[in-house]
Formats: structure tokens, sequence, C-alpha cells
């Protein structure tokens, strides 16, 4: 996978407790990656870093992106040639309650890592996600595309579109330069999968409710979200850091990764129902009695025109895979917690195997090549 362009290769992960982190340190250990991760300790309990063991499997560092000198200190220790910066506070609603911690780690915690990177002649390309949150939405419906405006009403989408606003200054001028490390972006959409237990996201919640006989509440059940697999936009992330490291330069700035053609925007609403559906159980609640919240976008949606012609990425599963992926890992989960990395390695397997059958650029392997 990748051309094997991280075989023996040390990476550097920020965000790697996090629900998609340790998605992503799983796949780059089964890419045979030397990784290093930074990142506080995991923010849930349970937790995916500790279900699949891998502070006993990677160099885990618990550290704050926010520590500029640690963050700095780092990297020059490990000498990584690729960043994958996903450190951030993630939550919208939590952004409401601490705004200052939500813009210090989104925006600052950001300009640390593109300082650490710049003080590290080792790093040949630095991947930065942030968020289809990133733009300035002013609910019309149309898709984003990589160029439009940032925006944010909350705290958080403010410093997502902050955060790009920071990568593109540093972009011009820090790593303009033929020998500077590239540097590129990627916004996906909302991605769901085994292993999050985060508060106020809708899978986690109906997980929590289903676990505890409860009615899953569902605060926004009309809001209209790009859904995707984790395995999606991960598979962007890797295929344009190896890209880079191939290529440098041609392929810095910013991409979206999310659903074709809108396949994947469905009202949370769908995702609930078939998530019950899937998992053989349970029923929810609306906003009415759930209480009032503080506002989310209604409609958020992602064009990938770019990713998918100049990668070129494509997305692997429609939202209805991804949602019955998700349901039968937390089923198995919570039948053996033990499971989980076997859970996670063999939906990687199968998300290789169903990219390779679509001829994915990413997934080919010297077989498949010679068999072209």
């Amino acid at each position: 996978m990748f051309e094997d362009v991280y075989a023996g290769r040390r990476v550097f992960v920020t965000g790697h407790t996090g629900f998609k982190g340790s998605w992503l340190a799983q796949w780059l250990l089964d890419l045979g990656a030397d990784v290093t991760g930074y990142a506080l300790e995991p923010p849930t309990e349970p937790n995916l870093f500790d279900a699949l063991a891998l502070g006993e499997r990677l160099h885990h560092v618990v550290a704050d992106v926010r520590d500029r000198g640690r963050l700095a200190s780092e990297v020059a220790k490990v000498r990584p040639s690729v960043l994958f910066h996903l450190a951030a506070q993630p939550l919208v609603r939590r952004s409401y309650v601490e705004p200052h911690e939500t813009f210090e780690t989104n925006v600052m915690g950001t300009a640390s890592l593109l300082e650490a990177a710049r003080a590290c002649d080792a790093v040949s390309a630095v991947v930065i996600v942030t968020s289809d949150k990133c733009y300035q939405n002013l609910e019309t419906g149309r898709a984003f595309r990589e160029l439009d405006p940032m925006g944010g009403r909350d705290p958080y989408s403010a410093s997502k579109g902050c955060a790009e606003l920071l990568v593109d200054a540093y972009r011009a001028s820090f790593f303009a330069d033929a020998g500077a490390p590239a540097v590129a972006s990627a916004r996906a959409g909302n991605v769901i999968g085994g292993g999050d237990w985060a508060s106020d996201r809708i899978i986690p919640d109906c997980v929590r409710a289903l676990a505890a006989g409860e009615p899953v509440v569902v605060r926004n059940p009309d809001a209209m979200r790009p859904w995707q697999h984790v395995l999606e936009p991960l598979a962007g992330y890797l295929w344009l850091g190896a890209r880079m490291l191939c290529e440098g330069h041609s392929f810095e700035g910013p991409w979206n990764f999310g659903p074709t053609d809108r396949d994947g925007e469905r009202p949370v609403r769908w995702v609930v129902d078939r998530f019950l559906e899937e998992w053989g159980s349970g029923t929810w609640i609306g906003p009415e009695d759930a209480g009032a919240g503080p506002h989310e976008a209604y409609r958020l949606s992602l064009d990938s025109t770019k990713a998918r012609e100049r990668l070129p990425w494509a997305p692997v599963w429609d939202a209805p895979s991804a949602v019955s992926h998700t349901a039968a890992w937390y089923r198995e989960y919570y039948r053996c917690a033990a499971a989980a990395r076997g859970l996670v390695e063999g939906q990687i397997r199968i998300y290789h195997d169903d990219a390779r059958a679509a001829s994915l650029a990413w997934a080919a392997t010297e077989e498949s090549d010679e068999n072209r």
C-alpha cells in the first residue's frame, strides 16, 4: 500500500491517543513505519489507544502541543521524514465551554508543530489535519471547495479556519523554497468508525445509550453531514503524505476528503436509524425531549474533485457500508474487548481489498501492477 513509502520510515503523529489518531497509528504500524506519537493521555474511558495497546508498540510521548519547546525537542530527537498533525480540541460543543483552550490548542498548537518542522532538517512532508467546518458556512447548500473563504460561527469552526490561514501563511513565508518541507492541510467530513467514545458525537452517543438500555438523544436529527468511515480520510492523508515524500511541493496546499457526489450526505436521523437497525434494537428521541443546545451548522458538504483528479483518491465505502462496518465493530468489541486490535486490522485489510478491487492507485500491489 502507498507504494511502500512508509516501510521503515520514521513518522511523527500528534494526537495519536485520539480516535482518528489511533486508527492512523495502527495503520502506520501495519505499513512497517517507525511511529512516534505525541499527545495528551487518551481523552475517554474506554478508548481505542488502550484497546489497541498502542503504548506498547510505538514511541509514546505524553505532552501538550501547546508546549512549543517540548514538541520541537521531541521532533528534533526523532528526526522524522513526515509529520501528521491530528492533535486538537475536536468538539464543537466543548468549544463553547472552553473557547480559549480550543483556540490555543487548534491554532497555536498548529503553529508549534510548524515551528518544530522548520527547525528539523530531516522533515520532508507535513500533513495538517483540520476540518470541513473550517469554511465560512452561509448554508447555501453548495459543496465547499478548497479555495472558498475560511470562517466559523462557533469557536471550534473558527479555530479550524484560523489554523488553515496559519498553515497558508507559514507555507508562503517559511516553506516556499525547493528544499523546504512540503506542507498540506486536509479537511474531512464527519468520520465514524469503531473505537470512538467522545462526548457529543452521534455514534458514541448511540453506543452509550444502547449499552445502558436507554433511548439515544438526537439533538439535530435533520442536520445534513458528509458521513464517511474513518479509513476514508486516513487513506487520503497517507496517500497525500506519500506523494509529498516522493514528489515534494507538487502536492502541497489544502485538500478536501469527502464522500463522492454527495453519496454520504445524509441527515443525522438516517445515521441513527441505520445504526439501530444494524445493532438490532434501540430507540431515539428528538430535540423536543433533549433540550436546547448551542448553534451548529445545518448543512456541510465537501467538493473533493481536486483529490479525485490530482492524487487520485476516491472513497471506497458508501454511507450504508460505513455505518454497517461501524456497528459491526462495536458489536464485536462489546462481546470481547480484547478483540479490538483484530477488529481494526481486519477492517483495514477489508478496506484495502475493496480499494484494490476499485483500482485505486494507493492500494495497488506489485502483483496487481503486473496483472495490469
